[in-house]
């Protein structure tokens, strides 16, 4: 039987960008070896569930994003200046979004867990 590919588990290539940060000592870069927990869906076998649990959280992170963009803006152009306000605000929204996604992802692995610990 062939073993299919999680491709969730591509995220953690991101983790590499960190490495950047080290070479040219651009602190701002560390951030992405957060990306390495996703190393760990390699081994998760896509089925029907987990891939519905991925769309849910993936949902979940895009209405956030959707949502909190706007005063984002709206902080930051007080806190930065026009000038920043946008760049700031884009920036600031995608780490929320990667943060609401992981962490809603997470719980939806849990309560699966939970329910199947129940039976």
């Amino acid at each position: 039987m062939k073993r299919r590919i999680n491709y969730l588990g591509l995220l953690s290539l991101l983790a590499l960008i960190a490495i950047l940060g080290w070479q040219t000592e651009n602190k701002g870069l560390y951030g992405f070896f957060g990306f390495a927990y996703y190393f760990r869906y390699f081994w998760v076998i896509p089925d029907e569930f987990f891939r519905l649990n991925v769309q849910k959280a993936a949902v979940f992170a895009f209405m956030s994003e959707m949502i909190l963009l706007v005063p984002f803006i709206f902080v930051c152009t007080f806190i930065y200046g026009a000038a920043k306000a946008v760049p700031a605000s884009f920036s600031l929204s995608f780490a929320v979004t990667i943060l609401a996604f992981t962490i809603a992802l997470i719980f939806l692995e849990w309560r699966e867990r939970k329910g199947a610990e129940n039976d």
